[in-house]
């Protein structure tokens, strides 16, 4: 299976990015390849201008898109499975990623409205995973109710919601204070969910 992997961490050398290490070393060893995006790096601009904004709510599927989201978009033409790997920070993926859905999953590529349905999109990603390290333990992101949150949103709705039929999140709590002993299990987890996407 042919992978995109969208990383979004200030820091690729950091523990977010050695679990996107370790989720495409799994990856290798199931035999898939992988195209790996890293938007801090890349410098991929998370801002739905005016101009934007102005295809976006115009609802014209062939109007002209910016050159960097044609980019990206390419990308996923490429891409059979999808991989978001980025931390959940004030209950949410970082404001770049953010950015990345609002141009990205534009207006005929990845969704329609109900009223239009004659416009199909062109999303073709069959697979989808969002991997998110969390300072929170896992008892206190379910008790806040956090992670049912963040299924709606990331799965539900960014994910599931413009038909991207398998999708899902694991979001890996605990982190605080680097105990050491929990981030080489998550290390191991994170291979496992590569060798099995």
């Amino acid at each position: 299976m042919r992978v995109l992997l969208v990383f979004a961490h200030p820091r690729r050398q950091s523990f977010t990015g050695q679990l996107a290490d370790a989720f495409c070393d799994g990856l290798r060893v199931a035999g898939h390849s992988v195209e790996f995006a890293d938007l801090y790096l890349e410098g991929f601009d998370p801002i739905l201008d005016a101009d934007q904004f102005g295809l976006e709510t115009a609802m014209d599927p062939t109007a002209p898109r910016p050159a960097d989201v044609l980019a990206e978009q390419a990308r996923l033409e490429r891409a059979e499975g999808l991989v978001f790997i980025y931390p959940f920070w004030w209950s949410d993926a970082p404001a770049l990623l953010k950015g990345w859905f609002d141009r990205v999953w534009s207006y005929g590529y990845a969704y329609a409205y109900e009223a239009d349905l004659s416009r199909s999109t062109r999303l073709k990603v069959r697979k989808a995973l969002a991997l998110c390290p969390a300072g929170h333990t896992d008892e206190k992101l379910d008790a806040l109710g956090l992670r049912e949150a963040h299924h709606r949103v990331m799965v539900e709705d960014r994910l599931l919601g413009v038909g991207i039929p398998d999708a899902r999140l694991e979001l890996l709590g605990g982190l605080s204070g680097n105990p050491s002993d929990l981030r080489q299990h998550l290390l191991h987890r994170a291979r496992a969910l590569g060798e099995g996407f």
